[in-house]
């Protein structure tokens, strides 16, 4: 039991890659927050985890509402009295737009999902871990916020603005036993998908080439086990950095 009596908050927990972490960490004896916009989805993971004699609450949770993040965070410490694990996995896809092609109102939904979403709920959970004496941080970033070829415009500078944030963060809580860190997963088996709405012609035939050359798909259970080295102790020298997950797709380029 690698994270035995830890409380952890995971959003975007209903389906693919925050599924497979909240089932992970309550595998491991963590209490868990199963935080998603799909309230259907949330509960019926819940409910798979205490089925099997876990602990975890559904939470519906809108990753650009303030409100819901922080009732969120709040919810954790008043169901099971601390936090100790943040992840924050909730995310969108863009359309593949370049620059020239993107809008205002898609470039601010991705950044308020992608980017203000974590910085809210980090920045929610920092007096918490503060006062605890430590805490961890876990961003799920991607491939995409390394280079410049694995999406649109704006879900690649998203993304990268999550690696600066968890880098900085890392950093200036080090002294304070935060650690907080990010995973940059390459091509996964999810239904993030599914968020694509009008797909840009042109973004997409620029990103093929890379495409072409990915070693293959992940799956979510893959980068899970990632999260929980990253929430376990074992970790307790990684901060401040971003470890890739992606079969060794970007070791090309």
């Amino acid at each position: 039991m690698k994270l035995q009596d830890k409380v952890a908050v995971v959003t975007g927990s209903a389906s693919g890659i925050g599924k497979s972490i909240a089932e992970l960490y309550a595998k491991e004896g963590a209490k868990v927050i199963v935080a998603d916009l799909n309230k259907e989805g949330a509960h019926k993971v819940t409910e798979e985890i205490t089925s099997q004699g876990g602990s975890a609450k559904a939470v519906q949770m809108n990753a650009a509402t303030l409100h819901d993040i922080e009732h969120m965070i709040d919810t954790a410490v008043h169901e099971f009295g601390r936090l100790d694990i943040l992840v924050n996995n909730a995310g969108i896809m863009d359309g593949f737009e370049p620059v020239g092609d993107i809008s205002d109102e898609k470039w601010d939904l991705l950044f308020d999902i992608n980017t203000k979403g974590v910085m809210r709920s980090m920045r929610r959970a920092i007096p918490i871990f503060l006062d605890q004496g430590k805490g961890v941080i876990i961003n799920i970033a991607s491939t995409g916020g390394l280079n410049g070829a694995h999406a649109g415009a704006a879900y690649g500078a998203s993304k990268h603005a999550v690696m600066g944030l968890t880098k900085n963060t890392g950093y200036m809580y080090a002294n304070k036993g935060i650690r907080c860190n990010a995973i940059a997963p390459g091509g996964v088996q999810t239904n993030i998908g599914s968020s694509i709405k009008n797909i840009n012609e042109f973004g997409v035939e620029r990103t093929k080439a890379v495409q072409s050359v990915m070693p293959r798909t992940g799956e979510a259970e893959e980068i899970a086990q990632v999260a929980l080295f990253l929430a376990s102790d074992e970790s307790s020298f990684v901060n401040g950095t971003v470890i890739v997950a992606d079969a060794g797709w970007t070791a090309a380029f």
